[in-house]
């Protein structure tokens, strides 16, 4: 076969290769030279080429009522319904489009075999509005006659017939009438647009569009325009059609145009004679309905409404008011402070009173959020620390702000005067107990406290003694409590291990056992996020560069970890352990981590092992 492929390379350099030249041999026979035979080898080689390609094509029959309806195959514009079937279709699913202007079009997956035929039936329903004046019309001349027409758009929504039905003004009429004023017209077939321009129409004039001309327009009178009536969109006979493009309206409204920040505001629109609306800050929107907004700031909602008509839009603002009105204020505004050692025998008190409008977020210095209005009582404690006289102003300070970008602050002040008076001091530290998920277990009660607390208890019980010297009637008051994971009955019984546990602990290291008294709170009285934000932006052991981490990302579990504790109170007094988790501790993570950590590394205090889903 290689003789056959080198032709075939050679069949584009052969001159007339269809006209064979004849040559006359001894015997008087007349015999086509090589070069005919070359051309007829070129001319097969072709059609094996060619028809492989064919073999993978099919073709659409539709029958459409009505039966001028137009058919688009993947957005490109085909032919009339009734003008024969589509041909020349590749193998597989495509998206056909019925339309006829007037009708609510049809839209259907068909799938095209190789040589075979797709047949679809289409009954497409009638819009019954009609259209009334002013209007003016177009003509439209020049092949192919069953070119698709689209007005003021590029899609098939924007389609309102095909070239023959607005082509002459004779004794039938057939004739494209449009509101007055200036539109993009478009004619196409396939992939090739035939014309493509803006035609100005005015109102009882008729434009002649020479499409073959390079689109030559001409405007003549239309008398006939002053004697018609309101018509129906789409109106054909033999011969003759009319169709009749509504104009596009539009009308927005808001229900409210002031409102306060994050009040809503309900818009309502409707539009006639559109394919295609949409509303800034909203999006593309039916063509009526309505919808609530929330805007955060003075916004104009604009509804633009297109189609074959044309373009119509409305707006409505919507005017939000962002500024905040605040007011605070102290009763009474000067209190007296008199603090003997660690216990404050004159407690300060004031009740703080305040009020805000337009906000959604407000905090007090101090206190932290509070609602929008309120009022609270307030124990200033003066920043003085030394024994003396104490005279000091405290200053609270609300913050009152909205997600519109309005705030605003306002400030009480509350005169503190007395005096701090001390007696030989006993140094204590209190600082609260924390345990590893799940532990101590049911199993081995005495085991769940980690090195670093067993060092804080030895240290409490050491200086404990020491104070009992001087106040023999002290007590610790022992608190446990549990995160929230589990039952209510597992966690009360596991808080009741740990306070055990704890009072074992310092009796086991000499602090008398009627100075302890215990408590168990199960997972009542959780620290919520908020409280557990705030220890941690206070606590100094936690590294500056790990805080965003712990108050973020690592948020839930720091506050089952803060939630795993014991509280100590020192009785009298009244004086509270820190609760400052152990973040520079050598076993943290142990402390930290969510899941239960293996009975060995707990007491060992060695890293971590696998760790098993706690409840």
């Amino acid at each position: 076969m290689r003789w056959f492929e080198t032709v075939v390379r050679r069949c584009q350099g052969i001159p007339n290769m269809m006209t064979p030249r004849h040559v006359p041999f001894t015997n008087g026979s007349v015999f086509k030279d090589k070069l005919g035979i070359a051309a007829i080898i070129c001319f097969g080689a072709f059609a094996l080429q060619v028809e492989p390609a064919r073999a993978q094509e099919g073709r659409l029959s539709v029958h459409a009522s009505p039966p001028e309806a137009y058919i688009f195959v993947d957005g490109k514009a085909m032919k009339p319904s009734n003008r024969g079937m589509v041909r020349g279709l590749s193998a597989g699913v495509h998206q056909v489009g019925i339309y006829n202007y007037g009708f609510m079009p049809v839209t259907r997956s068909v799938t095209i075999e190789a040589n075979k035929t797709a047949k679809l039936d289409v009954t497409l329903d009638r819009v019954t509005q009609t259209v009334a004046k002013p209007w003016g019309a177009m003509t439209i001349e020049g092949p192919p006659s069953g070119a698709a027409v689209l007005l003021n758009g590029k899609t098939p929504d924007y389609f309102v017939g095909h070239v023959d039905e607005f082509n002459h003004e004779w004794l039938w009429k057939q004739e494209l009438v449009v509101p007055a004023g200036t539109h993009q017209v478009t004619v196409e077939q396939g992939d090739q647009v035939i014309w493509s321009g803006s035609v100005t129409v005015p109102a009882g004039q008729r434009v002649v569009i020479s499409t073959n001309n390079g689109g030559v327009q001409k405007t003549l009178p239309w008398p006939r325009g002053d004697e018609l009536n309101a018509q129906p969109r789409f109106n054909a006979g033999a011969a003759s059609a009319t169709v009749a493009v509504a104009p596009v309206t539009a009308q927005l409204s808001a229900s409210a145009t002031q409102v306060d920040c994050g009040a809503p505001s309900e818009l309502k629109w409707s539009g006639s004679g559109d394919v295609h609306s949409e509303i800034t800050n909203v999006g593309e929107v039916p063509s009526s309905g309505s919808q609530s907004v929330t805007p955060k700031q003075t916004t104009t909602y604009t509804y633009t409404a297109s189609g074959p008509g044309g373009t119509a839009t409305s707006s409505a603002t919507v005017n939000v008011n962002t500024a905040v009105q605040a007011a605070l204020d102290a009763s009474p505004k000067e209190v007296r402070y008199r603090r003997v050692d660690d216990k404050v025998e004159t407690p300060p008190s004031s009740t703080l009173n305040w009020s805000t409008s337009n906000a959604n977020s407000v905090s007090i210095a101090q206190i932290g959020k509070v609602n929008t209005d309120g009022q609270t009582s307030v124990q200033p404690v003066p920043q003085k620390t030394t024994p003396g006289p104490v005279d000091e102003t405290v200053t609270y300070v609300l913050s009152a702000t909205n997600p519109c970008g309005g705030s605003e602050t306002r400030s009480a002040m509350v005169r503190v005067v007395g005096s701090i008076e001390v007696t030989p001091p006993a140094n204590l530290s209190l600082n609260s107990v924390y345990f590893p998920t799940n532990f101590p277990t049911k199993d081995n009660p005495q085991v769940g406290l980690v090195a670093s607390q067993q060092q804080v208890l030895t240290g409490l019980a050491s200086e404990f003694k020491e104070y009992l010297g001087k106040n023999p009637d002290a007590r610790l008051v022992l608190n446990a409590h549990a995160d929230k994971r589990g039952p209510k009955g597992y966690n009360q019984a596991l808080s009741e291990r740990r306070v055990t546990l704890v009072r074992s602990y310092l009796v086991g290291q000499g602090v008398p056992d009627g100075n302890i008294q215990t408590q168990a709170s199960g997972d009542q009285n959780n620290l919520d996020p908020e409280q557990v934000k705030q220890l941690e932006t206070e606590n100094p052991q936690l590294p500056e560069d790990k805080r965003q981490e712990i108050l973020a990302a690592r948020l839930r579990t720091t506050v089952l970890a803060n939630n795993r504790r014991v509280d100590l109170t020192l009785d009298p007094k009244g004086q509270e352990s820190l609760r400052y988790y152990p973040h520079n501790a050598d076993d943290a993570a142990i402390l930290w981590n969510r899941n239960e950590p293996k009975e060995g590394v707990v007491v060992k205090d060695e890293s971590k092992d696998e760790p098993k889903e706690a409840q």
